[in-house]
């Protein structure tokens, strides 16, 4: 018989390895303020994605069940559209969500964890776990430079915390 009180099985705990991409980053700022980089809506629009793309929400909702609708747009006018489902927030742990494009259908929609570690001397580890839906999908996304394109992010991330911190 299964215990009411007993939480169901994280599927982290048994996602294949073969589908994951973690990146890690240390940032210079108590997690309290990288969390909330991620969970205000003011802010994630401002660091959120590679360098060169502008982010123009459609519709901001962070909050469990909610969406962030957004496109990345490049230099060169190309979009690429995304939809971010908050599955999973506590402050000032953790962010589940999902993401991929911003369409009801998407195959190649992935679950992503971020974990937020404060150190002992005030500074945060943050960690991003993507869930593939696939090797073979997340060989294509390594193929065209989520490790890279993650960075990038995670250095505008730190960038923009390091501003906040400041003032």
């Amino acid at each position: 018989m299964t215990d009411p009180a007993r939480k169901p099985a994280s599927p982290w705990q048994s996602w294949p390895l073969d589908r994951e991409i973690v990146l890690t980053r240390l940032i210079d700022a108590p997690r309290s303020l990288v969390y909330a980089a991620w969970a205000d809506p003011e802010q994630i629009q401002v660091w959120f994605g590679p360098d060169g793309l502008a982010i123009e929400t459609k519709e901001i909702d962070l909050t469990p069940g909610g969406v962030w609708r957004f496109d990345m747009v490049g230099a060169d006018g190309t979009r690429y559209t995304n939809r971010m489902v908050f599955l999973r927030m506590e402050a000032p742990a953790l962010i589940e969500v999902e993401l991929g494009s911003d369409r009801d259908d998407d195959p190649d929609r992935f679950r992503m964890l971020v974990t937020f570690d404060e150190q002992d001397d005030g500074k945060t580890v943050i960690t991003l776990r993507q869930m593939h839906p696939s090797k073979a999908r997340r060989d294509t996304v390594l193929g065209f430079g989520a490790v890279e394109y993650g960075g990038q992010t995670l250095d505008k991330l730190a960038r923009h915390v390091a501003a906040a911190k400041a003032a």
